[in-house]
């Protein structure tokens, strides 16, 4: 940024100079530009880097614009080239957009954009990426990125100087019709036409190669990281315990980020294209209508036809703003509520055997025809405020058809303008107008990147908020010398804080098997997903043997979709045993009818029953073979006689593993060394109490 303020900089001061001192005639306002644009430039190093991608590419153009338009007046760029040449307030646009950038910068819901943005471009994570001619490169994907966008933009402006160069064209090759000259007329059509329409089309197809490119690179590295901080440290499951912001991460991650990509890149790319054809086509208007007359009167109105087109556009876009603003809010609620019927089939087709032994259908019928009404009742509100919207933007688009022609008839008829300056007029106006009214076009767009964006900083916020909690927690996990686990002064709290239960000191000493009783409540599971270290609401300490692992089995464990092999190791990798070990494993967990199907891929949450898969989970156990192994009525759904011999599997195939359980059967006693008991003080908090030898729980 700051060498690219000097060249801009050197640059003025040589056109100040030269212009001072009579060698070149340009307009005083060409090198005070350029030098507003340098300081633009300087002080705009601080802002966030997408937008100074935009400051950096402008002030290339800038210079492009000002050595054609100097080339023109030294004589360098003569005949049918001058047409390429723009006017010098083509380079004032250009410094005028740079000011609108540096401004954008301290717009709040801009930097939101650009700080999510700024994170792909940011990236230093090594990458490769194919270039025609050239072959593989290896660089950060943030300079990629930066480069991609760089192009693009490039790409965009060079698509507008093209626009501009095809009015012209259509100028020439109109008055060439009136004045029946057919030389003129061949000559616009394939010396200047032919060569445009081709370059057009080379840029236009090498920018959707490279547009669909960039968003999928940005795409993913933006799925990989928010994946990572919802994964990080726990923070889906708190984010899930306070219950704050986190509705349906799976829509925030999946079609979110793929909205905010692909809005994020067409907005501001298009509107620096729209920016740019005003700029260019606004010069035009203004010399062609220099010297009209208001209609009706002798007072002559410099640029009339610039300022009708943009009072008319004006009006346009302030009426589709009152008209179409309820959209942004019925535009999140429809977000949310497809993503809550989702959701709900979702689960549905994971619990479908509990609904049907509950003869649940009607039931859920009846929920997902109240999920679903949501949808249509929201969408109707959505589809009538778009009625409103587009009777209103169809009436003005066909307005705008014959509009530049009641404007520039009278003047054409009496001689003022020719044919071909008027379907210049014609084209300039519309394209002024289209830019002017770019808002009015992507309104509806706005309205949902609107709601995209406040739910992937909302999802934000919960990530932070659970990220927050866990490392404000007081309730340390601490490795510490020798063999025992240990509580100490803990005390266990609920998200909404109140307190749950307390022990001064409780120990676990290794080979001894435990059991955990206690009414429903009480707080078992708690308890041990506070050892686990997953809890975060409390305060005390928890000591756990250093450098030995651990491994908590719920009543229902967790079974990915895939392949059986995965199923079995999670959440290790599969690699690491042979298929030997695991099927052995899956065989000593009474699994044997499974046992041969390693490489079946299906949802095995769904095809084995609830104490197959209990079963499962002892499998993974009996491979991963944990020092510290927590089964919180993880055999529950067993029969007596298929319980006592995983626990007779386990004690033989895991000797050196200390077991404690939680569990409600009497007949768990017989497979424990020692039994803890969840007791109600007088304070109504629950307190273990070591009850020494186990016996039969109540």
């Amino acid at each position: 940024m700051i060498k690219a303020s000097i060249v801009l900089a050197l640059v003025g001061l040589g056109v100040l100079a030269a212009s001072v001192s009579g060698t070149v005639a340009v307009p005083f306002y060409l090198p005070l530009s350029t030098l507003v644009l340098a300081g633009i430039m300087y002080i705009g190093r601080s802002i966030p880097k997408f937008l100074r991608i935009f400051l950096v590419m402008l002030s290339a153009t800038h210079l492009v614009l000002v050595a054609l338009i100097l080339g023109s007046r030294v004589g360098l760029i003569t005949g049918d080239y001058t047409g390429y040449v723009p006017p010098p307030s083509a380079a004032l646009g250009a410094t005028a957009f740079g000011a609108l950038i540096f401004g954008l910068a301290f717009v709040p819901v801009v930097r939101t954009i650009c700080r999510i943005a700024d994170r792909y471009l940011e990236s230093q994570a090594d990458s490769v990426i194919r270039i025609p001619f050239i072959g593989l490169v290896r660089a950060r994907e943030g300079t990629i990125g930066t480069w991609m966008i760089g192009i693009l933009i490039a790409m965009n402006l060079a698509q507008v100087a093209l626009a501009v160069r095809f009015n012209f064209y259509f100028r020439d090759l109109f008055n060439a019709l009136e004045n029946k000259d057919a030389t003129a007329f061949w000559y616009q059509l394939f010396i200047i036409f032919a060569p445009l329409a081709a370059v057009h089309v080379v840029i236009a197809l090498t920018e959707v190669l490279l547009q669909n490119v960039l968003l999928i690179r940005w795409r993913a590295y933006l799925n990989t990281y928010y994946v990572g901080e919802w994964l990080g440290n726990g923070a889906h499951y708190r984010m899930q315990l306070l219950g704050r912001g986190a509705d349906n991460p799976d829509q925030r991650i999946s079609e979110d980020l793929r909205k905010f990509v692909e809005s994020t890149y067409s907005l501001s790319v298009g509107l620096m294209n729209q920016a740019a054809t005003l700029v260019s086509f606004v010069a035009i208007l203004w010399t062609i209508s220099a010297g009209f007359t208001f209609p009706g009167t002798n007072v002559e109105v410099p640029g009339l036809l610039v300022w009708v087109c943009a009072g008319y556009a004006i009006l346009g876009t302030w009426l589709t703003h009152l008209i179409g603003r309820p959209l942004i809010g019925l535009n999140f609620e429809q977000e949310r509520v497809e993503a809550n019927y989702r959701f709900s089939l979702a689960r549905l087709r994971e619990y479908t055997e509990q609904v049907a032994l509950l003869s649940g259908e009607p039931a859920e019928r009846e929920g997902l025809a109240h999920r679903f009404s949501q949808i249509v009742d929201n969408y109707m509100r959505i589809i009538i405020r778009l009625i409103k919207l587009n009777t209103f933007t169809l009436s003005y688009s066909q307005a705008n058809v014959v509009v530049p022609y009641i404007l520039t008839a009278p003047y054409y008829f009496i001689g003022k303008i020719s044919l071909g300056q008027m379907q210049q007029v014609v084209g300039a106006f519309s394209r002024v107008e289209s830019a002017l009214t770019y808002f009015i076009t992507i309104y509806t767009t706005l309205a949902d990147y609107k709601a995209v964006l406040d739910r992937l900083t909302t999802f934000e916020g919960a990530i932070a908020s659970a990220q927050r909690v866990g490392g404000e927690s007081k309730l340390a996990i601490t490795e510490a010398a020798g063999r025992e686990l240990r509580l100490k002064n803990l005390d266990v709290r609920l998200p909404d804080g109140s307190a749950l239960l307390h022990t001064d000191a409780l120990t676990f000493r290794p080979g001894e098997r435990t059991l955990m009783t206690g009414p429903s409540g009480s707080g078992k599971s708690t308890l041990f997903r506070a050892i686990a270290g997953i809890w975060p609401f409390g305060e005390g300490e928890v000591l756990v043997p250093e450098g030995q692992t651990m491994m908590l089995l719920p009543q229902r464990p967790y079974i990915p979709i895939g392949t059986l092999r995965d199923a079995v190791t999670y959440p290790g990798k599969a690699e690491t045993y042979t298929d030997a070990q695991i099927a052995e494993a899956l065989r000593a967990a009474k699994l044997p009818q499974i046992a041969e199907r390693l490489d079946e891929e299906r949802a095995w949450a769904q095809t084995l029953s609830l104490g197959e898969q209990q079963r499962l989970a002892v499998a993974r156990a009996l491979l991963a073979k944990p020092d510290w192994l927590f089964l919180d009525e993880a055999t529950a759904a067993l029969d007596e006689p298929t319980e006592a011999e995983i626990y007779r599997i386990i004690k033989e195939q895991l000797p050196q593993t200390t077991v404690v359980s939680i569990g409600h059967r009497s007949t768990l006693a017989a497979y424990h060394d020692r039994r803890i008991d969840m007791k109600k003080t007088e304070s109504g908090l629950s307190t273990p109490v070591d009850l020494r030898q186990a016996v039969p729980a109540e």
